[in-house]
């Protein structure tokens, strides 16, 4: 009796230690605080409550660089897409995240447009897409220990169209957002109809103070000359008005938003790249030397490789 009345209460201080070890590790956060994985990888991380689907890609040169973030395209092919970043990552040594936005839970309303309307009805800004990007970009800081790594954002096509939006919207801290070849854009006017320009929106979304908040942000676009093909291209006579190519749109709405700034006297930081010959292209527009360009000015063109100034910035204390 003695014997067994020992195993029993044994085996009850195991049980116990052992519920006490499980206890532990669930009040831990769900994803310890593990740097991104050396070369490519991806990871599930629950942004918003929901779970969200990353591509990474750690360069072997990685040291205390800034982070890119990088939006895909129609096709929702994040995987590929972080595959363009790699040359601007080995080149300048970035952490590339590519977060995936699935058809069937953010179809083009909460995709390329934000979910900042559903329905014609505004949205919290909780609810809406771009809020997903400063939280992702809130855990990879606390996964590297830096709660101040600067970050950039690029997108190509549809993901250039959430680009411009979130610069509008909810452009954080980005040091600089780029817009390649978005197929409508978001002009700087409440003589369009949200999603193509400011109007229909509720005051504080589509007021002066929101378009000069809009022009002042650090936005490209970056333009492909030959992208001139209407494969995909949005044909309703809202984004027919912004013009009759993406590539004309994308001229035309820089000069819209240079002429409004400078009307207003207000601050007008983007900027806007051509790339000769390239079209509809997320892979070629990514690969251009003008890419870099887009990201980091003409600076990064005479700094060695993964040495410029503007991508370094010391590590969080």
């Amino acid at each position: 009796m003695k014997y067994q009345s020992l195993v029993t209460s044994t085996l009850t201080r195991v049980g116990l230690a052992a519920l006490l070890c499980v206890c532990l590790l669930l009040s831990l956060p769900l994803f310890a605080a593990l740097p991104l994985s050396l070369g490519k990888s991806q990871l599930t991380l629950p942004l918003n409550g929901k779970p969200i689907e990353v591509f990474t890609y750690r360069p072997a040169n990685f040291t205390n660089g800034p982070l890119l973030v990088v939006m895909h395209g129609l096709n929702r092919n994040a995987d590929n897409y972080r595959d363009y970043a790699v040359p601007l990552a080995d080149t300048f040594g970035m952490l590339v995240v590519a977060p995936l936005f699935d058809t069937n839970r953010f179809p083009s309303e909460a995709y390329q447009r934000g979910n900042v309307l559903k329905k014609g009805k505004p949205q919290p800004k909780s609810e809406w897409t771009y809020s997903y990007i400063p939280k992702l970009v809130a855990e990879i800081r606390r996964r590297e220990g830096r709660a101040d790594m600067p970050y950039y954002v690029i997108g190509h096509s549809a993901g250039g169209q959430f680009n411009t939006r979130l610069a509008a919207f909810l452009p954080g801290d980005a040091v600089r957002i780029v817009a390649a070849n978005p197929g409508s854009h978001l002009f700087p006017t409440r003589d369009f109809p949200f999603p193509y320009g400011f109007g229909e929106l509720p005051p504080e979304l589509g007021g002066d103070d929101a378009i000069k908040r809009y022009l002042a942000a650090p936005l490209t676009l970056l333009l492909g000359t030959a992208d001139t093909g209407d494969k995909n291209l949005d044909v309703k006579p809202e984004a027919m008005k912004q013009g009759a190519t993406r590539f004309e749109r994308g001229r035309n709405c820089f000069k819209l938003a240079e002429a409004v700034a400078k009307k207003n006297g207000w601050p007008f930081n983007w900027r806007v790249i051509e790339v000769e010959g390239v079209g509809h292209d997320g892979g070629k527009m990514f690969a251009s030397p003008k890419a870099g360009v887009a990201l980091l000015g003409d600076k990064c063109l005479t700094e060695p490789p993964g040495k410029a100034t503007l991508m370094k910035r010391a590590p969080a204390k």
